[in-house]
């Protein structure tokens, strides 16, 4: 099965400094038929302006995946964590027992991000938080795997949870493959152009649900960014 979410339907929040659609529901936005994918229950496409951002607020007994679009996020937490993460780049928080933290853009342009929450595995251990660079170049024509719950997946950033978050750049007409097994589920983001998932168009910021499918061929119909995650 392979169903396409179109952008415009997506659940839509205006707060002024954030812009944000919701792939799941979230805070206001509530859907019944959307509350998760698996193991998947936020995927958020957040518009922050220059300036501004999330101030401290606490999560707890969820893995926090950020893909930064465009532009910069800067982190601060109260285990003493901070960093900034850049375009193409990925964060990992491992809310675990209890986290607080804050999310900022100090830029001078808006930052364009998505954050992608999925449900651990494993309950009461310690917080973490993590980002490494993924350049953009290393996954030119395939996927690369960013954050995983596998041990096998030594060069992505862990994650406490039965699943993978990959992304992938297709110049047009370049095709790339994902083995995940019919037992498995997957959505599937273009972050920028437009391409096919195994022969159903998408659209870029389109959400492509997926499921009871051995193998993803995922076609650039344009020149695309493409993240997915794969879940139980």
């Amino acid at each position: 099965m392979i169903e396409v979410r179109p952008f415009a339907q997506l659940g839509a929040a205006n707060h002024g400094w954030l812009k944000a659609r919701h792939h799941f529901s979230f805070a206001e936005y509530y859907e019944p038929a959307r509350m998760n994918w698996g193991a998947l229950r936020v995927w958020n496409d957040d518009e922050i302006a220059p300036h501004n951002g999330f101030p401290t607020h606490p999560h707890r007994d969820m893995e926090i995946i950020t893909y930064v679009r465009q532009g910069a996020i800067s982190h601060r937490d109260n285990l003493g964590n901070q960093g900034r993460t850049e375009a193409g780049d990925v964060q990992v928080m491992s809310a675990g027992t209890g986290i607080a933290h804050s999310e900022y853009n100090l830029e001078d342009s808006p930052s364009k991000i998505f954050q992608i929450w999925i449900q651990p595995n494993q309950a009461g251990l310690p917080p973490s938080w993590g980002a490494k660079p993924f350049p953009k170049g290393e996954r030119a024509g395939a996927f690369v795997t960013l954050a995983s719950g596998y041990a096998e997946d030594s060069e992505a950033l862990p994650i406490r949870s039965d699943a993978r978050m990959a992304a992938a750049t297709l110049q047009a007409g370049q095709s790339t493959e994902y083995p995940i097994g019919a037992a498995r589920k997957a959505y599937l983001v273009a972050a920028s152009g437009s391409i096919e998932v195994n022969g159903v168009s998408a659209q870029a910021r389109d959400g492509v649900a997926i499921s009871d499918v051995e193998v993803i061929r995922v076609t650039a119909v344009e020149d695309s960014e493409i993240i997915l995650v794969d879940v139980t």
